[in-house]
């Protein structure tokens, strides 16, 4: 595994090339709809749920999903066999056993390369939290189980049948009781507002706060130094002892600032004469019972992290979504990574997102001085994070796995044709990847146009890819398609330039379509070979697939 690197596609297969305890934290957000009706995920005829193309087979039982299920049902020695076949109990065949085997198999691998120290934190959504509960517990052992985190995504959310649905869950597990774990890196420090609340008093050192100097008398023998009265306060008359501080933060912050050797002393009225010669007692006014302990907001270090996490939120409506918002799907703020890597991971450490999307970890994570590595199935995720995220940081990330020639575009096309097609189709901005796999009906992309040609009624724009031999008759069942959905356009995409003389003429014979002041042939060949030498399709302003904003193509000769 190379740090400061993308790899595109399917994380396990990059996992199994890597070595055994090579990272240092891995946080996954891995694919999941939230949106999608819960009950139809159990049951064979589940559906297609909305989801990004890539992930749309996690969610179905079908032969692969079959496979995977008896695959590790077989493998006793598999970390998740006895949860899986739990699962197969509980739920039998089902789209959430689908997607549990698909997880299982990669959490699998995601142990073997954290280190005996690592952390992992797995993002999800109350859906399928539960179940996921118990595969980590079988597969990272329910002793190395550490919290599960709530994050406020939002503030509110009308379910008309239900309480809101406002949280996600985060599931910490680490490898070893060795883990790392460095609280005071995540501290948060407090606004100026909270200090002015928390410490409402001051002198001439600054802000303070009055602090218990007592604690309860319960099973303290009358007689011991705790109990005996200083200074005319007899607090165990009123059910108290003296517990003047010895350990911790303060009273590290006394005997740097005030009492030299303060943590030497040993009897507490000794410490609590060194206190108030200090100043560092505040002694009651009328009606008071005992006196205080000043605590200064200058050692007030910050709020440790906690299992909820209400800031930062979502991007859940229009105000949140300026400024970082990309319109991903699934995005999440860079603000909450940077809460949960500076505990689990050290400086320099390395963090491996297996389902990256659109960077949110990396770009948290270049923050922080750690290492990163980040994988995803869409090549539009990685051209979105070389693009737009860590373009405007000045960084060129190395890519892995997507084709930078022609003779790796034809590798790619021979071992991973779907892959192929997925990449094919994203090398034209505007476009996505369509949802389904297979049985698409001759579509592989989609997308629109920013605005509509004058002399159609729609905006969509079609693709559909070949990395095969060329043939007339599935050109023509792809104009055919065009015609059936009444689509402004169409761009059919081989492997290497289409010569043929008679589907060139087909092509023109489709039209042309007027946008504005400009022209464009209604249907265009395209290939991988003019995307190397720099020439792209004659398209008009796109919409971006995510966000419906403009996208302007570089336009050339086809």
């Amino acid at each position: 595994m190379e740090h400061q690197t993308l790899y595109y596609g399917d994380c396990l297969d990059w996992m199994q090339e890597w070595p055994d305890s090579c990272v240092d934290l891995i946080y996954l957000d891995p694919p999941f709809n939230s949106s999608t009706n819960y009950n139809i995920l159990f049951g064979r005829g589940n559906g297609r749920p909305a989801q990004v193309r890539a992930f749309v087979d996690t969610w179905r039982w079908d032969d692969a999903a079959a496979v995977r299920l008896e695959r590790i049902r077989n493998a006793v020695r598999h970390p998740a066999h006895r949860a899986v076949s739990g699962f197969d109990m509980q739920i039998g065949e089902s789209g959430m056993l689908a997607y549990l085997t698909y997880m299982a198999e990669r959490l699998a691998e995601m142990k073997r390369l954290l280190k005996p120290a690592a952390n992992i934190f797995l993002h999800c959504d109350d859906t399928a939290s539960h179940y996921l509960r118990i595969l980590m517990d079988g597969i990272f052992g329910a002793g190395n189980y550490r919290n599960h985190i709530t994050w406020r995504r939002a503030v509110a959310h009308n379910d008309p049948r239900r309480f809101g649905r406002i949280a996600d869950h985060i599931l910490f597990y680490a490898m070893s009781d060795g883990f790392y774990w460095n609280r005071e890196a995540a501290t948060v420090p407090k606004t100026p507002s909270e200090i002015r609340e928390l410490y409402p008093s001051t002198d001439e050192i600054g802000r303070y706060r009055n602090a218990d100097l007592t604690g309860s008398a319960h099973g303290s023998e009358r007689g011991s130094p705790s109990t005996q009265a200083w200074r005319g306060y007899d607090v165990h008359a009123m059910g108290r002892v003296w517990s003047a501080p010895l350990t911790g933060r303060y009273a590290e912050y006394i005997e740097s600032n005030f009492i030299p050797g303060y943590r030497d002393i040993q009897d507490v009225h000794a410490r609590l004469d060194a206190l108030d010669d200090a100043g560092l007692i505040r002694h009651p006014t009328e009606g008071g019972r005992w006196p205080g302990l000043k605590r200064y907001a200058d050692a007030d270090a910050g709020s440790p992290p906690q299992n909820i996490i209400l800031e930062p939120r979502g991007f859940t409506n229009f105000s949140a979504r300026r400024g970082e918002y990309l319109g991903y799907p699934t995005q999440k703020p860079v603000g909450l990574l940077e809460k949960l890597i500076p505990a689990a991971c050290p400086e320099g450490g390395l963090v491996l997102d297996p389902f990256c999307g659109c960077g949110t970890t990396i770009i948290a994570a270049q923050n922080l001085g750690r290492r990163w590595a980040g994988v995803d199935i869409s090549a539009s995720a990685i051209d979105i994070i070389q693009e737009r995220r860590l373009g405007p940081m000045g960084i060129k990330a190395e890519t892995r796995g997507i084709p930078a020639d022609m003779d790796s575009a034809r590798r790619l096309a021979s071992a991973k044709p779907l892959d192929f097609e997925a990449w094919a189709v994203t090398r034209i901005p505007g476009l996505a990847p369509n949802e389904v796999r297979v049985g698409d009906s001759g579509i592989d992309g989609r997308g629109n146009m920013l605005t509509r040609p004058e002399n159609r009624r729609q905006r969509l724009v079609l693709a559909q890819v070949k990395s095969g031999r060329f043939l007339l008759s599935q050109f023509r069942d792809f104009l055919h398609t065009i015609q059936r959905d009444n689509a402004a356009m169409g761009v059919y995409i081989t492997l290497s330039g289409v010569t043929s003389r008679t589907a060139r003429s087909e092509a023109a014979s489709m039209g042309s379509l007027q946008v504005g002041a400009s022209t464009y042939p209604r249907v265009q060949l395209w290939s991988i070979v003019d995307y190397f030498n720099g020439r792209m399709p004659n398209l008009p302003t796109m919409a971006d697939p995510y966000t419906g904003r403009a996208i302007a193509i570089q336009q050339g000769l086809i």
